[in-house]
């Protein structure tokens, strides 16, 4: 059972932490006080293909000459799936973009974002925005990274600040060392285990402590990397030695900044996690918060194993999986998928022999890229296990409808797959009377920078014309919010639903998300397939001025894809009513004009239903109130009134009655 309360509340205020000594460097708008918002100057950014086509326009959009970051970067990791022309037409715009506006531009096959970002570019004590909610990852090199939407990205590039509430500091205390065929991902899940999926909410994870002394760079990075998973801001470790020493292996010692807590640190909560006590997890589907000791589901059956993911992307989660098949084979029905996370590491896994101990065994190798974690591919059979090093499970994100997705270490992943069923990867080495891997790993990494295109000279990138294909569409016109709002409930949801499950990932729906029109088309569907059919019928009523949907707790959880605000907008929704939100989309339907309110007492949520006629009054003056304000909620068909609140600044509550961020910089004539 996922734990209620996170952490402990010391009472006394953060003061002494790496946190704060980043936000304090960075801090150019606002008061560092928990709960209030504060603009960061950011130093770097990072887009993909998923979100980068939009981010792009974006750009275009806001009049931007060049981008005004230290470093910004296009990978293209998400859609490497080649079916027809339209990833490949995105790819030019990308391409062309990236010269246009002087960002670096990593070409397809090159590696997953996060982790190549890690080896060229991450820099000890540098702010990171990223239009991937996994951009925290970045915390593990003594980075401030933080997830957002591409249009929050696009303003960043265009050098304006990022603005997020300051959150609550998290101290996690590590203390010992992880025992034999324990590894990183059982420290992540076992944080997910205590504290489920919104457990982090408005936090940001600092570890500190002796135990951080057996974590590589590499490990933190997979620690670091799910606290998305938890709902957290941001997750940051020191940069110390062993920072020092992951540069020095990619050639770049003189990038390294020492950066530690104060020795009387003190936290907002603070946590401890002996390594030593922590034993092999598995996260059942289908949600990252599903966590039970592996041996508790051990023997259910398994029909893939999938190693890779920003979620475990180290040369060393691979080699111990070489490691482990050696002179073995997987077992008869299970396939064994191995999808590199950087060209980099896979060519170190090759001249150590890894990759013929991997084929000779049976996996089946790929691209570098992110494939299966974002259903490009590799989908399992409809209700069969599939064991993932991945950081999500969502129901149908693996592609798959009826799938049944579990996360895992690699350790576990592949003592399940030689064996055929979930397995404990300390009961197979006893079955198999082996002792863990010993690892002899390169001290100099690969490096290979030749996917790598750099910035083009100022002058010339004015030249470039952007390469837009047909399925390039414009970016959707945004209205102002009507002073009164009136329409249907379209849809009524659960909790923890997904970024996945509003505007699904997967090779059906991705190849459109630089056509918005189109990607609306599945919008929702997952939870209501007449959904976008429903809101083209709700948008034609002259009877209403949009839609409602209405939420529960954690609201828009997962991907920091803005397609998930934008496509519902597009079809007419002005408002969502929730319980709680998740960080990232609560700021998507912010910036795109939807309006996110919560109830304020949560049992109002079983009294609407879909199809009652909901109506706001006086939005204006509403919203011109303090932050947090109460607004009166009528149900026309019931005859009932709800309160509800906004959590909106002031500079929010402009974005959103002038119909999102762009319609705001236009009405203000603010250029960038």
């Amino acid at each position: 059972m996922a734990s209620t309360n996170a952490g402990t509340l010391t009472g006394r205020g953060a003061r002494g932490t790496v946190t704060q000594r980043l936000i304090g460097d960075h801090l150019v708008a606002g008061r560092a006080e928990a709960g209030a918002e504060i603009g960061l100057r950011i130093d770097q950014t990072l887009t993909q293909d998923a979100t980068g086509t939009l981010v792009m326009q974006e750009l275009e959009s806001l009049g931007l000459d060049r981008v005004r970051t230290e470093v910004s970067v296009q990978y293209v990791d998400h859609n490497i799936l080649q079916a027809d022309e339209r990833n490949a037409e995105d790819h030019l715009f990308l391409r062309s973009a990236a010269r246009r506006w002087g960002l670096w531009y990593s070409k397809p096959g090159n590696g997953v974002s996060h982790p190549t970002h890690m080896q060229r570019f991450g820099i000890p004590g540098r702010t990171l925005a990223g239009s991937d909610s996994h951009t925290c990852a970045a915390g593990s090199l003594g980075m401030l990274a933080i997830g957002v939407g591409g249009l929050e990205v696009a303003l960043a590039m265009a050098g304006q600040p990022l603005y997020v509430r300051m959150p609550q500091i998290w101290g996690v205390r590590l203390t010992g060392s992880l025992a034999p065929w324990v590894s990183a991902k059982d420290v992540i899940l076992e944080l997910l285990r205590r504290h489920g999926v919104k457990g982090a909410f408005n936090r940001v994870l600092e570890y500190h402590g002796p135990g951080l002394g057996s974590l590589t760079a590499m490990d933190r990075h997979v620690i670091a990397n799910m606290g998305a998973e938890l709902g957290a801001t941001a997750s940051v470790f020191p940069a110390d030695e062993a920072v020092r020493g992951f540069l020095r292996s990619e050639g770049r010692e003189g990038d390294f900044t020492p950066l530690a807590a104060e020795p009387d640190a003190v936290y907002d909560l603070d946590e401890e996690i002996d390594l030593s006590a922590v034993e092999p997890l598995i996260a059942r589907p289908s949600s990252p918060g599903n966590v039970v000791p592996v041996r508790e589901v051990a023997g259910e059956p398994v029909d893939q194993a999938v190693i890779g993911s920003s979620a475990n992307p180290g040369l060393r989660d691979f080699a111990v999986v070489a490691a482990m098949v050696s002179g073995r084979r997987t077992a008869d029905g299970v396939s064994l998928d191995v999808n590199p996370t950087s060209r980099e590491i896979l060519q170190d896994l090759t001249r150590t022999g890894g990759t013929f101990d991997l084929i000779a065994a049976g996996a089946r190798l790929h691209q570098s890229g992110c494939l299966g974690c974002i259903g490009m591919g590799q989908a399992p059979a409809a209700g069969r296990n599939s064991l993932r090093t991945f950081p999500r499970n969502f129901p149908g994100r693996s592609g798959t409808e009826d799938d049944a997705v579990w996360l895992c270490s690699p350790e576990t992943a592949t003592a399940s797959a030689l064996t055929g069923v979930i397995t404990d990867p300390r009961d197979w080495a006893a079955e198999a009377a082996v002792g863990p891997p010993q690892l002899s790993l390169p001290e100099r990494a690969s490096v290979n920078t030749g996917m790598l295109e750099p910035p083009l000279p100022v002058e010339e990138a004015r030249s470039v014309e952007l390469v837009r294909g047909p399925n390039v569409s414009a970016l959707p016109e945004l209205d102002a919010l009507p002073d009164t709002l009136e329409g249907p409930v379209l849809l009524k949801a659960g909790d923890d639903v997904s970024t996945d499950e509003i505007s699904q990932a997967g090779a059906r729906a991705l190849p459109y998300r630089s056509n918005i029109p189109k990607l609306a088309d599945f919008t929702f569907i997952r939870i209501d397939a007449g959904y976008p059919r429903r809101a083209r019928e709700a948008a034609a009523d002259d009877t209403n001025n949009g839609h409602f949907v209405v939420g529960g707790d954690n609201y828009g959880q997962g991907s920091s894809r803005e397609h998930a605000a934008i496509t519902p907008r597009h079809l007419g929704l002005r408002s969502v009513v929730a319980k709680s939100f998740a960080r990232i989309h609560w700021q998507n339907l912010v910036n795109f004009g939807v309006l996110p309110l919560e109830f304020e007492d949560g049992g109002d949520w079983e009294r609407i239903g879909t199809d009652d006629v909901l109506r706001l009054e006086g939005l204006h003056d509403a919203l011109a109130e303090d932050e947090g304000g109460t607004l009166r909620l009528r149900n026309v068909t019931r005859d009932e009134e709800y309160a509800v609140r906004h959590r909106l600044s002031a500079r929010q509550r402009e974005i959103v009655t002038a119909g999102g961020v762009i319609p705001a910089l236009a009405a203000g004539d603010r250029g960038v």
